[in-house]
């Protein structure tokens, strides 16, 4: 297992990575867990080098080897999350309807919670029905200001206020 930290403009982001494969991007706040020995790999740095590009305004799309743990329920989830453009927003409800299922609402919710590899895995793209800004593992302040980044970097006007 190789990890690293990154600095992002929102904070401290945990990376790890095995066999080559992104398993894990999370914010932390703290950042007192850092051990010592800590190695970057090939994924790793290509990884810190799409976040750079993404925080820059570059990078719309994330070109990485992936490999969330979790269910076949949240694989599927995660998923369909991928598939919602930059800049955009889902509700919720959208992202069960997607999933075949709208009575699959709050196990949708729950395994977008859960989704250990975030800002790739855009998971901060899903807002509530009312369109407000619901649950964020990394705090709805890096939620909202992840999805004003992505407007203003496409040019768009954020619906969020």
């Amino acid at each position: 297992m190789h990890t690293v930290y990154y600095n992002s403009p929102i904070g401290t982001i945990l990376l790890q990575a095995e066999d080559e494969n992104l398993t894990i991007v999370s914010f932390r706040d703290d950042v007192s867990i850092i051990e010592t020995g800590t190695t970057a790999s090939p994924v790793l740095l290509e990884a810190i080098k799409q976040l750079d590009e993404y925080f820059a305004g570059t990078r719309k799309q994330f070109d990485l080897p992936l490999h969330p743990a979790g269910t076949a329920f949240q694989q599927k989830v995660w998923d369909q999350l991928m598939k919602i453009p930059y800049a955009e927003t889902v509700t919720y409800l959208h992202m069960a309807k997607r999933l075949g299922n709208v009575k699959s609402i709050r196990a949708a919710a729950s395994a977008n919670g859960k989704n250990p590899i975030g800002i790739i895995i855009p998971c901060h793209r899903v807002v509530g029905a009312d369109g407000k800004l619901t649950g964020y593992a990394g705090g709805l302040h890096r939620k909202q200001w992840l999805l004003e980044h992505e407007a203003k970097m496409a040019g768009k006007k954020s619906s969020l206020f």
